[in-house]
C-alpha cells in the first residue's frame, strides 16, 4: 500500500529539489520553470502558508509561485529585486489575509 505524503512533506521535498536543481541559475524566470517549482504552484492554496513560512525562515524566489497561486502581487515597486524586502511584503500580505499569525 502506498503511503500518502502530507502536504508539508511534499512541499519540503519539492523545495529541496528546486533549490538543488537551480543552485547555478541566476534567472528567476528559469528558476520558476523548474519542474519542482511548477509542482509547488500546482499544489495551489495549500502551498500558500508553506511558502510564506519559508519566506520567514529564508527569503528566496517564491514570489512568482505566490503570484501564480493567489493572483495578487503585494510587492512594493521600490522593493522589486530585493529578496528580503519582497519576502517582507509577502509576509505582511499573509498576515493580512489570515495565512500567518
Amino acid at each position: 500500500m502506498v503511503q500518502k505524503i502530507n502536504v508539508a512533506q511534499k512541499f519540503r521535498t519539492l523545495a529541496d529539489q528546486w533549490r538543488a536543481g537551480t543552485i547555478h541559475i541566476s534567472s528567476s524566470s528559469q528558476m520558476a520553470m523548474h519542474p519542482a517549482y511548477q509542482q509547488i504552484i500546482g499544489m495551489g492554496a495549500e502551498a500558500i502558508p508553506l511558502l510564506l513560512n519559508e519566506l520567514k525562515l529564508r527569503p528566496d524566489h517564491w514570489s512568482w509561485a505566490l503570484r501564480a497561486i493567489t493572483g495578487e502581487d503585494p510587492v512594493k515597486q521600490e522593493h522589486r529585486g530585493k529578496l528580503s524586502l519582497i519576502a517582507q511584503d509577502w509576509i505582511e500580505w499573509g498576515k493580512e489575509h489570515g495565512y500567518l499569525s
